[in-house]
């Protein structure tokens, strides 16, 4: 395996009777941001929280830079769970510096380093205020500096950007790609599914604690049926063509889907006999619309 790569190999993991996870596998690789997607329950946080050492697996393993994770490992990983992870009475600055030194930084470096982040997230008027006076923006924002002050080889993010406003989402999008493009494989999971297509390099779909679905954005939506658009006569053209399955319609507007072995110019033909074709394009479904159509499949199964 390639150097400064996030590996989790067959990670299994029960709860009494419930299977959390079979078998998980996937890889994070350096310099990567990796979108890790799927319904409530499906496994995210509890891969996430073994990858930390915070749960021990049943079976498999987890590998940073073709070694197992291991305390000294962990202290160069930057976490941050999706739940509020701070003392809520401590100051930010003052906690920030302490979690800095767990990490093993110098009480010089951990200010130093706390101090710049503070001031690149915006917090510097904040600074001294209570972790629970903060809103739950600025509360998001000290948990991402918590995660990023010691300098991390790895992050791991569960929900970063849930309760923050656009400009917030902007500047922690920025900050995760900026930590990418210095070789940090980046691990984190979101229910913004536009946000993990615009933003990821790779994007994994869970469903019952398995990986169901891996790879880059285009192919992904590249992967399953063919669609296509025919912007021409009515429908009635698409009627009766072998392979061929009228999704929608709208005015002259026909969304037809194509099953395997199903040739798209016969298509274009039968449209052009019935008249004019103004538009004839494939329809690629965004990331949303094949999240959804995996989940329908986990409960048509």
């Amino acid at each position: 395996m390639a150097e400064g790569v996030l590996e989790i190999d067959r990670i299994s993991k029960r709860y009494g009777t419930v299977r959390a996870l079979h078998e998980m596998t996937f890889d994070v690789r350096a310099g990567e941001l990796f979108g890790f997607v799927g319904s409530n329950g499906a496994g995210k946080t509890t891969t996430m929280r073994i990858a930390l050492g915070v749960l021990a697996a049943d079976g498999g393993e987890v590998r940073w830079d073709g070694r197992p994770v291991d305390l000294a490992t962990r202290r160069r990983i930057g976490y941050m769970p999706e739940e509020r992870g701070l003392y809520p009475k401590m100051k930010a600055r003052e906690q920030l510096v302490y979690l800095a030194q767990l990490h093993g930084m110098s009480a010089a470096d951990a200010r130093r380093a706390t101090d710049g982040w503070i001031d690149r997230l915006g917090l510097d008027a904040r600074r001294d205020d209570e972790v629970q006076k903060l809103s739950l923006g600025n509360q998001q924002r000290v948990q991402l500096i918590a995660a990023l002050v010691h300098e991390p080889a790895v992050l791991v993010l569960d929900e970063p950007f849930s309760g923050l406003d656009p400009v917030a989402v902007d500047l922690m999008s920025e900050v995760l790609r900026e930590q990418a493009n210095r070789g940090v494989p980046v691990l984190f999971s979101s229910h913004q599914l536009d946000l993990v297509e615009r933003l990821c390099d790779r994007v994994g779909i869970v469903r019952s604690g398995q990986m169901v679905a891996s790879g880059g954005v285009t192919e992904l939506r590249e992967s399953g049926p063919v669609r296509l658009v025919v912007d021409g006569a009515d429908a009635d053209w698409a009627t009766g063509l072998p392979g061929v399955r009228v999704v929608a319609t709208e005015g002259g507007r026909t969304t037809v889907e194509l099953s395997e072995g199903a040739d798209d110019q016969e298509v274009l033909a039968a449209a052009l006999k019935a008249g004019p074709v103004k538009e004839f394009s494939r329809l690629r479904p965004s990331l949303a619309e094949l999240f959804r159509n995996v989940v329908s499949e986990q409960g048509a199964s």
